[in-house]
Parts: structure tokens; sequence; C-alpha cells
């Protein structure tokens, strides 16, 4: 028997199935191994749940490659660190900061390696150190260098990514790096940590990594932008209620383990070793400071010959209207 469905409620039905697939906007975001308390809202599809978006996560090994990805449009959202920020931006590359994800600390570090001759500051002098080149720590390790008035010509600075440090470590093939997890709780596990970001910071010289999006993104979606800060925010807060407690819940940590690579026994000290911002400090940091941050930045890689020019204005290329508290 044929059924007659009245054509009002076929239009209705098919009005209904168009605007749930318009809901579903497709979103390619561009994550790091970094420890942080977000892992867990990635992890258990939180982020899909809130934007309502189909979310294509894609790891990446350093900020240069995301940047390369966001600049070509296969990427709308991305992870990394303030310098290749700061170089993305100074090349006009559009984009806005609309998220501190942490202020680097502990997080990151200059590791000299056991046996090769590297005691103090000055002994870099003549060796291999590996980084990524235009990381947070290339610009952290140029700046603990001119800290300790070394010149940075008088020491053989590699450019490798995190997983070929891995494996030039175990083969004895460097003897410093400068980089984050997993691979520098590898280089602990027989080397010596020199100095932290978060010591640097201290110096003047504070690194920190963002949450960026492609500005005709952001136009097209920004409920999507706000919802995925928001994800984020809340995970920090939950985090930053009671860290014993989150830390004691096992598996927040084997989440993290599992999209970080880092082991579970280096969670609790990384996780201390950054400050992750709640609402009301990212309303304050996504203006002033961070424009300024940047700035320094930006003058610190044009005296390195990493950038040929410092911008008259980095407001432009962040903002804070996709906080909500």
């Amino acid at each position: 028997m044929k059924m007659h469905f009245p054509l009002r409620l076929l239009v209705a039905v098919s009005l209904a199935t168009v605007s749930l697939f318009a809901q579903a906007a497709e979103v390619t975001v561009a994550y790091q191994t970094t420890v942080d308390p977000a892992k867990v809202a990635q992890a258990d599809g939180t982020y899909e749940k809130v934007t309502q978006a189909r979310i294509d996560w894609r790891k990446f090994d350093n900020g240069a490659d995301i940047i390369a990805a966001i600049a070509s449009g296969d990427v709308q959202i991305g992870y990394l660190g303030s310098s290749p920020l700061t170089a993305a931006i100074t090349r006009k590359v559009p984009v806005e900061t609309f998220l501190i994800a942490t202020q680097i600390g502990a997080a990151e570090a200059l590791v000299a390696r056991d046996g090769s001759g590297i005691n103090t500051p000055q002994d870099l002098v003549g060796k291999k150190v590996a980084v990524p080149f235009v990381s947070t720590g290339h610009y952290s390790l140029l700046a603990a260098l001119k800290h300790w008035k070394i010149d940075p010509a008088k020491v053989q600075i590699l450019n490798l990514a995190p997983p070929a440090i891995i494996a030039a470590w175990k083969r004895g093939d460097i003897d410093a790096t400068y980089v984050w997890d997993p691979a520098l709780g590898v280089a602990k596990e027989n080397g010596k940590v020199l100095i932290t970001s978060g010591e640097l910071a201290r110096f003047g010289a504070p690194t920190f990594d963002a949450w960026i999006v492609r500005k005709d993104f952001a136009q097209k979606h920004p409920q999507i932008v706000t919802a995925f800060a928001k994800v984020t925010l809340d995970a920090y807060a939950d985090y930053r209620k009671d860290p014993k407690a989150w830390l004691a819940e096992q598996s927040n940590v084997d989440k993290l383990v599992k999209l970080s690579g880092a082991k579970a026994s280096d969670i609790p000290l990384l996780l201390q070793g950054n400050v992750y911002p709640l609402a009301a400090d990212q309303v304050i940091s996504l203006g002033a400071p961070t424009t300024k941050a940047i700035t320094d930045t930006a003058v610190f890689l044009k005296e390195q010959g990493k950038v040929e020019a410092v911008l008259p204005d980095y407001a432009p290329y962040v903002s804070a209207k996709y906080i909500t508290h």
C-alpha cells in the first residue's frame, strides 16, 4: 500500500535535513604533543559535541608546519608557540590569536646529554644542539645564549623535528636539545636541565602557546571558535579547581599520555610547569600583554635574521571576542 505524505510535511522534513547538514560544519584542527588539560576534552569528543562541527584532528610536530598548513587553507584552527606565531603574523598570514593555551614554564627546557662534556652554559660552544627551527624552543635557546653572552655562531645549532631529536639523542649524535615532550622526557632520562622556559621568562624572554584561527573561517563560523574556546577553558577550570584530584583520576592521565606521548610519571610535573589562563585572565591577556609579547618576539627574531621586518601594529592579529565568561 502506498503512503501519501502531505507536501507540507515533506518540505518540513527536507528543510530539517538541510538544516542538520548546514549546522555540521567541517573544521581541520592542528594539535601538537604538548601536555595540557584540554587534551582530555579532545580525547572525549567534547569539542565535537559542543561546537556541533565535524573535526578532523591532525597531529603536527612543530608550529612551522602548522603555519604552512594554515596559510594553504588545509587547516583552519591550530595550536602553536609564540615564536612561529610571531613569524607567521609578521609575514601577514591571515590569522587571529583567540586563546592563550599556556604560558610555558618547565614544559620546555634545554637539556645537555650525560657524557657530552656540557656542565656549564659556556660548555655549549662547539657542541651540537638540536631544536626545531622557528619554534618556541628555538626562540628560547637563542634567548638563553644571549643571556649567557654566547655567540650562537659558535654553537652547532641543528634544525630537527622532535621525533628526529629523539632518534638522534638515542644514537648519541647530538649533545643537547631545547625541546618539549615527549622528546624532553627522553632527553631528561640521561641528561641534565640547563635552563627552563619558565626561568627564561623571568629573564625577560617569556614564551607561550596559543590557539589561532584563519580569519575567513572565524568570520564564517564565529560560534564554532567561541565554543572551541569555551571547551578549552572549561577543561582548564576543571583542572585548576583541584589539580591533585584531577591527577588522581587515572583516566585523565591516560588520555594525556595517549595524545602527548609523555610518560604517565612525567604528567604531574609537566602540568605544574605551565600556567593555563582562565577566562577572566584571557580577556586581559588577549590585548596589550599578548600584543607586546608578540612585538618583543618579532624584534628578537629580526635581530636573529628570522624575519625581515617588524610590523607597526600586531593588535589586529589578537582578539578576545571569542571568550565568554
